[in-house]
């Protein structure tokens, strides 16, 4: 384990559910923060009941709460409502995921905390932002990517937009703009004395994964063309390809240099290697190159090779080759620590800032006692 934590000793208070929150507490527990998480009775954060199971929860829950303490509360009940806020009272960060003004009503929004603790961090994530015509409106990743313009640059054959891979703006839109925020707010505070309320809109926080797109219109005026810009399968120097065995290319040979290497391998037609104003025609001549071979004889082709050109990988192909971890140090375990445990999620926090080689339970859901949970 790392000798000291940068997060020792700060307490977190954390009230969301599902993915977004409880990703960026896990990184926050991980620095040696400590988290309490507040889930509703009986069934607590909806995500425990996914599948598959790991003894009472899911998979799911177990990796995202490694570490962290739960308890049940009904924010409904003003008794408990007030223990809630005393828990506040004391805590360094409160991250909720309410719809916006959702968390004032129940009595736990910012102004009733900063009521009560002055230098507290208050992390506010949502779909939409705190204001404006979509603030109160329910959502989930897809809607957010559908409506920021993001899920309609890159179509088919068709025109028709693919499901994202991954969930992308719980992520990359709410959980790591929450962790910056927060740990830039927490050093503002130990400088001044006195917290802030973080707002973290997922669908805005999609700009930034669109910052060519928009200096292209800032620059331009115009916006990308589905499936016709550099990047979104209007050039063969980025484009996917299918083999003969079914499996695809993943092509990137966006430099001259890489471009030129990978044409030669490939023995496209010295007419189609300038690509400029031809785009099609090219893409057209690859793809039947492509087609004609097996993902296997590509694969040797580009090997030792530097073309930016790969075999899209299946998961036991990315884990045989090292960059999918599934046999990490840290390791999650059950409540009562009995049974097997499982390779934690991999973290992006660096092992020197994080805790290294520990086995810690997902927390079991318990009544909220009277007394002090912190030390």
């Amino acid at each position: 384990m790392t000798a000291v934590l940068p997060l020792r000793g700060v307490k977190v208070l954390d009230l969301s559910t599902l993915l977004p929150g409880p990703l960026a507490t896990l990184m926050l527990a991980d620095a040696g923060a400590d988290v309490i998480k507040l889930e509703r009775p009986g069934r607590g954060d909806e995500m425990r009941g996914y599948e598959p199971k790991f003894g009472e929860a899911s998979a799911n829950y177990a990796i995202l709460n490694r570490g962290k303490r739960a308890f049940a509360v009904d924010l409904k009940d003003p008794a408990q409502r007030d223990r809630v806020l005393r828990l506040a009272a004391e805590a360094d960060v409160v991250i909720e995921q309410f719809r916006p003004g959702a968390a004032d009503r129940l009595g736990l929004g910012y102004d009733a905390v900063k009521a009560v603790n002055t230098k507290v961090v208050y992390c506010s994530i949502s779909g939409y932002g705190a204001s404006g015509p979509q603030a109160a409106r329910a959502g989930h990743d897809l809607n957010y990517l559908a409506e920021s313009g993001l899920l309609g640059v890159v179509t088919d054959a068709t025109g028709a937009p693919s499901l994202p891979v991954t969930v992308i703006a719980d992520i990359a839109g709410g959980t790591y703009p929450a962790v910056v925020n927060i740990l830039l707010a927490l050093r503002q505070s130990e400088q001044t004395g006195q917290g802030g309320h973080v707002e973290i809109s997922m669908t805005h926080n999609l700009q930034t994964l669109a910052y060519g797109y928009v200096a292209t219109h800032q620059a331009g005026g115009g916006w990308p063309r589905p499936g016709a810009e550099l990047l979104t399968g209007g050039s063969p120097r980025y484009h996917i390809y299918p083999t003969a065995d079914g499996r695809h290319i993943a092509c990137a040979a966006l430099e001259q240099k890489f471009w030129e290497r990978l044409t030669v391998l490939v023995g496209l037609p010295e007419r189609f290697r300038d690509d400029t104003g031809r785009e099609q025609a090219v893409i057209a001549e690859l793809t039947a190159l492509f087609a004609a071979r097996p993902a296997d004889h590509w694969r040797r082709l580009f090997d030792g090779e530097d073309v930016c050109t790969v075999v899209v990988a299946t998961w036991d192909e990315a884990v045989d080759a090292g960059l999918v971890d599934v046999a990490a140090p840290e390791r999650v375990a059950r409540p009562d620590r009995t049974g097997a445990s499982f390779p934690a999620l991999p973290s992006p926090v660096v092992p020197g800032l994080r805790r290294v080689g520990d086995t810690l339970p997902y927390p079991a859901l318990v009544p909220l006692p009277d007394g002090r949970l912190w030390a």
